[in-house]
């Protein structure tokens, strides 16, 4: 298993050693770690390397593997068929067709507004939307990064789409190595190139916000990324400096929208409380230095009797409609699912859930075979054993 053994079993994995704080009550992620971001050591984790729906996070390995590639002053003009493809209700900075942009402006579109339609217009600069999502997977085998499978640069909804904490935390510490990508992911508010004005031919700006809500609330924190679909749910890393230590921490699928960043701040405060109190479960691996290829096989799918076994797991946490429309809004988002299910009477409601309670059962599920018992902490609300990922989106 990549990064020590104890990461592949399920159940929350620390190693408490005298005056080790307890871990925080409540956590209702499906999969989170913690780690030392200097060190490398993970100090405690929950079903890390089980296999979910990235949403956005996957970003991170788009910036990881294409950042590097293009100058920040370089101004490119947008075609048309570069804003092809993007999928229905994407969240979108507002690049237009036939305008130029500066690299710079794109990559705050990417961080700030996690816009799929800068993404995607940094792809085609790239080569293309293949040519990257091949790339992307190269990168994510250099980092060591098993568990992820890339069909899409933005992290949208796709079949077979997958990642886990121990992946995306790859991503981000290989990412704060760069200081174009530590400045984007840290940035809290900037102005964004808009439309030409007929009458005076001069360029309009307006301003975008980084939906990351601990930036700016969390002592020291540094950014990275967070994302939500619908089929996700909220997934959040976070990275945080105290006293000459940085922190890493991923959440994935907790119950509600909220939790992921209440859960984030609650797993850093015990993280730093505890990094010189608790032995390593584990480690994270660095990145090769010869070229591609999966570090390891990712999990197997799960067998028909794994998957009875999970029965329970198997319906997801219920979730929010996502952020709040005010605040999608300001970003310039076209979430149309959070708006339908927002204004869905209880009788369509009702329906919709009995339907994706029958679909659920027929879904395809990746699970993290169990290797062992697991030591918990005051973990709170660990789920149940051997919890299942779904690998396709509504």
């Amino acid at each position: 298993m990549v990064g020590g053994e104890r990461l592949g079993q399920q159940g929350v994995q620390v190693t408490p050693t005298g005056g080790t704080p307890r871990l925080p009550t409540g956590l209702t992620g499906m999969s989170w770690l913690v780690a030392d971001a200097g060190t490398g050591n993970v100090l405690a984790a929950y079903n890390p390397h089980l296999r979910l729906p990235p949403a956005s996070t996957l970003k991170m390995l788009f910036a990881d593997t294409v950042l590097p590639k293009f100058d920040r002053s370089t101004v490119h003009r947008v075609t048309p068929s570069e804003l092809a493809g993007l999928g229905a209700g994407s969240s979108l900075v507002g690049v237009k067709e036939d305008l130029d942009y500066k690299v710079e402006d794109l990559w705050r579109g990417v961080f700030l507004s996690s816009g799929n339609d800068a993404v995607h217009v940094l792809a085609n600069m790239n080569g293309g939307i293949e040519q990257t999502v091949r790339q992307m997977q190269e990168r994510a085998g250099v980092l060591g990064a098993a568990d992820t499978h890339v069909v899409s640069p933005d992290g949208y909804d796709e079949d077979g789409q997958l990642t886990s904490a121990y992946d995306l935390t790859l991503f981000a510490r290989d990412g704060l190595r760069n200081p174009d990508f530590r400045s984007y992911c840290a940035t809290r508010d900037a102005q964004f190139p808009g439309a030409v004005d007929k009458n005076t031919g001069q360029r309009a700006t307006f301003g975008i916000q980084n939906t990351d809500r601990l930036l700016g609330k969390y002592p020291g924190l540094l950014g990275v990324k967070n994302g939500y679909t619908t089929n996700a749910g909220s997934t959040f890393v976070g990275a945080a400096e105290r006293d000459g230590r940085t922190l890493l921490v991923a959440v994935m699928h907790p119950a509600t929208y909220m939790k992921v960043y209440d859960e984030t701040a609650a797993l850093l405060d015990w993280g730093f409380a505890a990094a010189d109190k608790v032995a390593p479960v584990g480690v994270l691996v660095q990145p090769k230095t010869g070229g591609g290829g999966d570090a390891a096989a990712p999990a197997s799918p799960a067998s028909p009797a794994a998957v009875a076994a999970a029965k329970p797991a198997l319906e997801p946490p219920k979730k929010e409609a996502g952020p709040p429309r005010s605040e999608l809004a300001a970003q310039g988002v076209r979430n149309w699912s959070a708006v339908g299910a927002a204004v869905g009477c209880a009788v369509a409601a009702g329906l919709w859930v009995a339907a994706r309670r029958r679909r659920w059962s027929r879904r395809t599920v990746v699970a993290v075979p169990a290797t062992g018992g697991a030591t918990a902490l005051g973990a709170g609300e660990p789920g149940p054993a051997g919890a299942t990922a779904i690998g396709h989106r509504d």
